[in-house]
């Protein structure tokens, strides 16, 4: 086989080949070709040592000295370019304790997680595949270098990385694999927040975002995300459900689109339900006050998983107001819009629009039907540039002050008048504000 190689990288392994030291390209970019996709980068192995590696090229940044690690900077763009190396003992199942340098690509390739990352590839001898990973490639297998049980026990987050390839590749995961997976969840609490939460995107932003069941199914969720896993455990007795609360978040995390900001608000937008679900003595299941719930659940979740405020807020907004009934009127949608933020309205109707898709199919038609309502009145809306902040509004508080209000009078008149003008928008004129404001507020 021959893989077509970007100049840059070429010139990268002639230069150090040339000065006696073997290198190639590997991991993702080889899975890639394989699967006929574009790599998004290449990474470099080679027997040179890092400080070989500097000389060689004297644009070169020391990234990632300590693990050999070395990024060459060319015209084009920059490469990492490892060392060959040997991990020593894992012994708090994140990272080795220390690693030592070699001169074999085999030894290196030994010391990866899954086969179809332990390729190899050199214009001139062409794939190195010690492990089969091609193979494995070409079943739509995902199987590790080895036992699963040792290499989770290194990197407990190897158990998310296996997730998170069947999610982007749509390959079966080997059966030792979630077995090793039960048996070693519980080592996911030595893993920090931040890496959780990198590979959790990756799941989430896929084409198969409900690859999250595995997680379930092995138990990791329980560790990861102890708030989503109860949820699999709480049926829906109710007319508009056929899920029980966790499966029906899977649903509505596969029909949004695929943004960060949306595919969490699905996954979390019922958590609060386990707390709220109340059964009436017809045996119907009742989940009031729930949004609240799982917004507050939802802002915790987040800070524990290090995500940023700007998609924590639009995050815990949307889950706030996803049950928010909206009727089919300017009127309403207006409210609804101040409610969640005008920027988020369009999110929060994809979201509801989700929800419908993961309730009762025997509802869906009627639901979406009204959902589309609202859309074309949203669009509406905005083309007729009606207020839907403060700012929006034809008057600020310098006009107030002119009347005589002081302090928080102002505030007050100043949200009085953005409801007035949610209800009449034709009012949001400067004149007829000031008027309804001399006349009405102060009658």
């Amino acid at each position: 086989m021959q893989i077509l190689l970007p100049q840059e990288v070429i010139d990268i392994i002639n230069t150090l080949q040339q000065l006696g030291y073997n290198t190639y390209v590997v991991g993702g970019c080889v899975r890639d070709v394989l699967r006929g996709k574009a790599p998004e980068d290449w990474d470099i192995a080679t027997a040179a040592t890092p400080e070989a590696v500097m000389a060689a090229f004297p644009k070169s940044i020391p990234t990632g000295i300590r693990h050999g690690t070395v990024t060459v900077v060319m015209p084009g763009g920059q490469y990492e370019v490892t060392t060959f190396r040997v991990d020593g003992v894992y012994e708090n199942h994140r990272s080795p304790e220390s690693i030592t340098f070699t001169a074999e690509i085999t030894e290196d390739l030994s010391r990866r997680d899954f086969t179809m990352n332990a390729m190899a590839y050199h214009p001139e001898t062409g794939l190195i595949d010690p492990f089969g990973g091609e193979e494995d490639i070409r079943r739509g297998l995902i199987r590790c270098v080895g036992d699963p049980l040792v290499r989770f026990n290194e990197d407990a987050l190897r158990m998310m990385r296996a997730v998170r390839f069947c999610a982007q590749t749509g390959f079966a995961l080997r059966e030792d694999i979630p077995a090793a997976m039960q048996k070693l969840s519980g080592l996911m609490r030595s893993i920090s927040g931040e890496r959780i939460r990198d590979e959790l995107l990756k799941i989430l932003l896929s084409d198969r975002p409900e690859a999250v069941l595995h997680l379930h199914e092995t138990g990791v969720l329980a560790v990861i995300l102890p708030e989503l896993d109860r949820c699999f455990f709480v049926p829906q007795h109710i007319k508009y459900h056929v899920f029980d609360v966790g499966r029906h978040s899977i649903e509505v995390t596969r029909h949004v689109p695929k943004t960060q900001v949306l595919r969490l608000a699905a996954l979390l937008h019922d958590i609060g339900k386990p707390d709220k679900k109340t059964t009436d003595e017809d045996g119907i299941d009742h989940f009031k006050g729930h949004d609240k719930v799982s917004a507050q659940l939802a802002e915790a979740i987040l800070t524990r998983l290090r995500l940023d405020n700007r998609t924590k807020d639009a995050v815990v907004r949307l889950i706030t107001c996803h049950d928010r009934r909206i009727e089919a009127t300017k009127k309403s949608v207006r409210r609804a819009a101040v409610a969640v933020g005008p920027e988020l309205f369009t999110d929060l109707l994809a979201l509801q629009r989700a929800d419908n898709c993961g309730q009762n199919p025997a509802f869906l038609e009627e639901r979406l039907a009204h959902n589309r309502l609202l859309e074309s009145l949203w669009q509406e809306i905005r083309a007729d540039d009606d207020a839907l902040s403060l700012s929006d509004l034809a008057i600020g508080g310098h006009d107030l002050l002119a009347l005589g209000y002081q302090g928080k009078a102002i505030g007050s008149l100043l949200s009085a008048a953005l409801a007035h003008v949610l209800e009449h928008p034709e009012d949001n004129q400067r004149s007829s504000l000031l008027e309804w404001i001399q006349k009405d507020i102060r009658e």
